[in-house]
């Protein structure tokens, strides 16, 4: 943040090198400066000066200031002494506007293309000479230039240096790297950034700072031919062509405002609406009445440098208050054409007197300064865009992912309820089938002639109907039903066994609601109880029975508490059923306990836990038991 002083001490600094640049090499014993001459008016097809009317001059000298109106031609008479003729001399003529024709010694030496509109325009780049005999004499020499100019465009002659060739010929070097070369590469330069950041515009449409500043390039560097080129052509006088040069410098400044906002993120409608309107005005008025617009040009080029000046001064004035470190580089790089540009256009309006103009010298700095600004912010934009591309890939893995693992839990799902299914069907197939055989036998039993051998054959088939029940109950109601609502069923049926061999049965359910074991699990819990409850009607000879099924933190606890006759479980051989229990209790991974003597009952208990698994496939869950009934 605090680098861009230093940043504008260097342009101002730039810029006295410029200046002290142009100007080095001024004074010398080799080389006389001629800025004393003769001046006389003329109309614009004279061949020859007019014998009479000279008036003495001070070079460089701009016509208009002695006569205001005058369009056509000015003769200006310069002469030196020269000791040798033997010894060529060079001649600099250091600034011509606009046309001229150069007579040594009354010899033609040089003549534009065009001395009478369209003229040419050769005003910007010096004129360099070899002089040797016979056109050189010994003694007196006398130059004539024929300047072909009009009153509105500062018409008008430099200074002439007469010397060594090699050092005028060095000077009039330094002159076009200053004057014309200069010109040349700003243009170049302009045309090539705004051809860079156009690009930039079209990848990026949204990004409007970068079209803005690309056609202001373009604008400037089309103003900027007015330096270079030597024709008006495509215009049919210099009077059309320097109405379409100052339209084009309103443009330039005009976009340049525009990117000097958007680079500031603002919009002012309205205010841009109306520049742009006056900007189509002066087009069309440059177009349709060109003899009046160029010499009028003045009033464009005011207002487009007003709004150039306005335009920079409020962008540095924010670039302070905003402190941002982009926009004060770029407000440093903006103070150097303010202060050339000054310069220009005091010799613009002739009030510097001064021919050679400072814009092009630093324009390739500005530039350089403005394209580093506008590529570090394109940079930053790609930076964004980058890391939000990367964010994006994050995201969309992330989403991937997560729409991988639904789709896979759908995916179990539909398995899981395809499984569900085809047990549901096979389970109505079991009891519409296989549970009705099974009843129509049982019924058929008891109403044929009781006998031992059938009443036994009686009670297994029973117990084969009571396990399918416990099947089709875990099995068909898997999806809806809790243990609390499988129980219910077993603790119906067993409810009235009990009641009608005279044993009392209290039945006790804690946290069994809204608790699902799963299919194979429940069943394997229902086979438990059922054998214990069995065991209890066939052995324990009791009068009461206590049922409990309650859920102790992770842990579901099933109790069977009789007060029958017990046995002595150290017995060994004693109770086939408890093996069937123990298998049972197994398959859930669960503890079974037993506690029983002779005399005082027996008590059995389960403890499971409600998370654990037994990696027995579900499909278990219809396969009948074969110590069922043990």
């Amino acid at each position: 943040m605090k680098r861009w002083p230093a940043i504008v001490l260097l342009g101002i600094a730039a810029l006295l090198l410029c200046a002290c640049a142009r100007h080095a090499g001024e004074s010398s014993t080799t080389v006389r400066t001629l800025d004393r001459a003769d001046a006389v008016r003329s109309n614009w097809d004279a061949a020859t000066p007019p014998e009479s009317g000279w008036t003495p001059v001070a070079l460089p000298d701009t016509w208009t200031r002695r006569w205001a109106a005058h369009d056509g031609v000015v003769w200006y008479r310069l002469q030196w002494f020269q000791a040798d003729d033997a010894v060529p001399v060079g001649l600099l003529l250091d600034y011509v506007c606009l046309a001229d024709a150069v007579y040594l010694n009354g010899s033609l030496i040089h003549r534009d293309p065009q001395l009478v509109e369209p003229l040419t325009r050769s005003w910007i780049k010096p004129q360099f000479f070899l002089l040797d005999r016979p056109l050189l004499r010994r003694g007196q020499n006398e130059l004539l230039v024929r300047v072909s100019g009009l009153a509105a465009y500062q018409p008008g002659f430099g200074r002439v240096r007469v010397g060594d060739p090699a050092e005028v010929r060095a000077r009039y070097e330094t002159h076009v790297r200053w004057q014309y070369d200069s010109e040349l590469f700003s243009g170049a330069s302009g045309i090539v950034l705004g051809g860079i950041f156009g690009m930039f515009w079209l990848f990026r449409r949204k990004d409007a700072v970068y079209g803005w500043y690309a056609l202001s390039a373009w604008l400037f560097a089309a103003y900027g031919s007015n330096y270079v080129t030597r024709s008006p052509w495509p215009f049919a006088s210099t009077d059309g062509w320097q109405a379409f040069v100052a339209v084009l410098y309103v443009a330039a400044a005009f976009s340049f405002a525009v990117f000097l906002l958007r680079y500031c993120e603002k919009r002012w409608p309205w205010t841009e609406r109306v520049l742009g309107l006056l900007c189509a005005v002066f087009f069309v008025y440059a177009l349709l009445w060109p003899a009046s617009a160029g010499p009028h040009r003045a009033v464009m080029i005011l207002m487009g440098g007003g709004l150039y000046y306005v335009a920079i001064v409020a962008f540095i004035v924010r670039a302070v208050r905003v402190r941002r470190m982009d926009q004060r580089i770029l407000a440093a790089c903006l103070l150097i054409p303010l202060l050339t540009s000054s310069h220009d256009f005091l010799v613009f309006f002739g009030i510097a007197n001064d021919s050679a103009y400072l814009l092009a010298l630093t324009s390739p700095l500005t530039m350089i300064g403005l394209g580093s600004v506008l590529a570090h912010r394109f940079y930053v934009a790609m930076r964004r865009v980058e890391h939000f591309n990367v964010e994006l890939h994050q995201e969309v893995e992330q989403a991937t992912r997560r729409l991988s693992e639904t789709l896979a839990r759908e995916h179990q799902l539909a398995i899981a309820n395809t499984r569900a299914s085809e047990r549901l069907n096979l389970v109505r197939d079991v009891h519409d089938g296989f549970g009705g055989s099974l009843l129509g036998t049982i019924v058929a039993l008891e109403n044929s002639p009781a006998t031992s051998e059938t009443t036994a054959i009686v009670g297994r088939l029973k117990e084969l109907r009571d396990d399918l029940r416990l099947i089709i109950d875990t099995t068909a109601q898997e999806r809806d039903t809790d243990l609390a609502g499988l129980l219910a069923s077993l603790r119906h049926r067993w409810s009235h066994r009990f009641e009608v061999a005279g044993v009392e049965s209290r039945w006790q359910l804690a946290g069994a609601e809204r608790l699902h074991l799963g299919a194979a699990r429940s069943l394997d819990l229902l086979r438990f109880l059922q054998e214990a409850l069995t065991n209890v009607l066939k052995h324990a000879q009791a009068s009461n029975v206590s049922v409990v099924v309650r859920r102790d933190c992770d842990d579901l606890i099933v109790e069977v508490i009789d007060d029958g006759v017990g046995f002595d479980s150290r017995v060994s051989g004693e109770g086939l059923g408890l093996a069937s229990l123990q298998a049972r209790a197994d398959r859930l991974a669960a503890r079974f306990d037993l506690r029983a003597c002779p005399g005082e009952g027996t008590a059995i208990s389960l403890t499971a836990s409600v998370f654990a698994t037994t990696g027995a496939t579900e499909d278990r869950s219809l396969l009948v038991d074969r110590t069922t009934g043990a």
